[in-house]
């Protein structure tokens, strides 16, 4: 993909052409190239220390890239910090102040103007199920809550990129549902988003594209749904009435299957079939050979591409020493 400017404006929030950063002997980010349309929501994935981590560093600035080229917003992101709104990994408020007191310290640092500014945090708080808390000292808040106040602290300002590096690590299903809701409400306001996650459902709900990197290097870069339907299993999932065993040995006598597997939740089998195999005949085959309480194909989830993709690429990538990635 490549970067495009139409009456001398970037097309590209975020372009990355070759770039590439070194801790000491260990390459945490090689030759990456990336470019991130305008209104775009694109995950960038991948291991513990695979890159990911210092990629954002480096679209941010506060790490410089050894070599190539790194625009955002068609500059420098230290230039834009005013349109950029950034969810770093290392989660920190201000423990001794008021949450409604730090939040607006942070508008005004975005260049919010005084007036408005308190009800736009409280209304922000509300958004969030943070109700309450405006007057409440951040060290009062538990993690998670704190986590979602950052969260607010990034996205105040209204920018036009927003990036989140690992934004819902460490937060409980609840939690991470709200941010998610507020993610897709963002990105549907026309908001560019950029996060960085290893969390494979997450980046599946909410990515159009999604890009893999696994020891600095760029795996894969296609849109969400093409990639899942480019990896989907010529697979059958069945949960038999009866016995499991008796339905895998069953299973695996029919001419067409090439293996039969445990599958997940407990008491269901996946079928894969040869690549001969036609999926619906095979189905009517299954059901008059097994009864079976629920029949459908198999589906690949981007958790499923991830691992088959990081395991063919040589594993997982080793965490510099001295350096996060």
């Amino acid at each position: 993909m490549s970067s495009h400017a139409i009456n001398g404006r970037s097309t590209s929030a975020v372009s990355l052409r070759g770039v590439g950063k070194r801790f000491g002997a260990v390459d945490a980010v090689r030759r990456l190239d990336l470019e991130v349309g305008r209104g775009q929501l694109v995950g960038l994935l991948g291991p513990n220390g695979a890159g990911k981590s210092t990629a954002i560093r480096m679209v941010m600035s506060l790490i410089r890239p050894d070599q190539g080229e790194l625009q955002v917003l068609g500059g420098d992101a230290l230039d834009m910090k005013d349109r950029i709104g950034y969810l770093p990994e290392e989660r920190g408020v201000y423990r001794r102040m008021r949450v409604g007191e730090f939040l607006i310290y942070m508008g005004r640092l975005k260049g919010l103007p005084q007036l408005g500014l308190a009800k736009r945090v409280e209304q922000w708080l509300e958004r969030i199920e943070l109700p309450g808390v405006f007057r409440s000292r951040c060290q009062e808040l538990s993690k998670g809550m704190q986590q979602k106040v950052q969260f607010i602290s990034a996205v105040l300002h209204e920018p036009d990129l927003i990036v989140l590096d690992e934004p819902f690590s460490g937060l409980d299903p609840v939690n991470a549902r709200v941010l998610i809701d507020a993610v897709r409400e963002l990105h549907a306001q026309g908001r560019t988003i950029f996060l960085s996650t290893h969390q494979m459902a997450q980046a599946e709900q909410l990515c159009q594209r999604v890009v893999l990197i696994n020891r600095g290097e760029k795996i894969l870069d296609a849109a969400t749904e093409s990639v899942l339907a480019q990896y989907s299993p010529r697979a059958i999932e069945i949960v038999p009435l009866g016995s499991v065993d008796e339905a895998r040995l069953t299973a695996a006598t029919l001419a067409g299957i090439e293996a039969v597997r445990p599958g997940s939740p407990a008491r269901s089998l996946v079928l894969s079939l040869q690549d001969d195999t036609e999926p619906q005949a095979m189905m009517a085959t299954i059901l008059q050979s097994i009864g079976c309480r629920k029949i459908e194909m198999a589906q690949v989830t981007l958790d499923d591409v991830f691992v088959r993709l990081v395991t063919e690429h040589g594993g997982h990538s080793r965490i510099p020493l001295g350096g996060a990635a």
